[in-house]
C-alpha cells in the first residue's frame, strides 16, 4: 500500500513540474523578445511622424489583420472605443498613406485624397514608460504617448496612451490591437475622473 501512496505522490509532483514548465515555456519572454517588442514602439513613431514608405512602414508593424482602436476622442470615447483601421490598407491610410500619399483629408471623411496635409506634420509621437507583461497570445503592453508641437512649437503634451496586444510571426513581433486610451485610464479608481481625462 505504501508503494501506490509513493506512486501516487510521485506522479503528482511530475504532473505538477510539468505543469509549471508548460506554463513557464507559454508566458514567458526571453530578452530578446522585450528588445524586438519595445522597438515596435520606437519605430511606430518614426513612422507614423514621417508617414514612411507612403504609410506602410507604420502599417507593417501590425499583423495582417492588425486593428488600431480609437477609446481618446469625445465621441469614440462615450461607445467605449471605435476601429479607425483595420488591415494593412486601412492602417496606412489612417496616418496619412496608402491612396492618400501622405497627405490627410483634413475636411471629414468625404474628403478626397490630397485635401490637405497629415494633420500631424510637423508633431512627434513618444512612446515612453513601455511596460511588456507575457501573455497566452504572445505579449500586451501598454505605453505612455507623449506628443512634441501639438501646442506650438517646444510643447509636451500627455495624449494619453497605447494599450497593446502583440503577437510573435514568421516575420517577427507585431501589433494585433492597439488602443489609444485616455490618459487617466490607468490610473487608481481614486484618481480618475468620470471622462478619464
Amino acid at each position: 500500500m505504501w508503494k501506490w501512496k509513493v506512486s501516487v505522490a510521485a506522479l503528482s509532483v511530475a504532473l505538477t513540474i510539468a505543469g509549471f514548465m508548460l506554463s513557464a515555456k507559454t508566458s514567458s519572454l526571453t530578452a530578446l523578445d522585450y528588445i524586438e517588442i519595445q522597438q515596435l514602439a520606437n519605430r511606430y513613431g518614426q513612422a507614423i511622424d514621417t508617414c514612411s514608405n507612403n504609410g506602410y512602414d507604420y502599417a507593417d508593424l501590425y499583423t495582417p489583420d492588425g486593428v488600431f482602436i480609437d477609446k481618446f476622442s469625445a465621441e469614440s470615447f462615450k461607445k467605449g472605443g471605435v476601429i479607425l483601421a483595420q488591415g494593412r490598407e486601412k492602417l496606412a491610410e489612417v496616418v496619412g498613406g496608402g491612396s492618400f500619399g501622405c497627405k490627410r483629408p483634413v475636411k471629414g471623411p468625404t474628403a478626397t485624397p490630397g485635401d490637405g496635409p497629415v494633420a500631424w506634420n510637423g508633431w512627434s509621437h513618444l512612446a515612453v514608460d513601455h511596460v511588456i507583461t507575457p501573455s497566452a497570445e504572445g505579449a500586451t503592453g501598454r505605453v505612455y504617448l507623449l506628443m512634441l508641437g501639438v501646442q506650438g512649437p517646444g510643447s509636451i503634451t500627455r495624449d494619453g496612451g497605447y494599450e497593446d496586444v502583440y503577437v510573435k510571426t514568421a516575420a517577427g513581433w507585431r501589433i494585433k490591437s492597439r488602443t489609444h486610451v485616455r490618459t487617466r485610464a490607468w490610473h487608481n479608481p481614486l484618481l480618475q475622473t468620470p471622462d478619464l481625462n
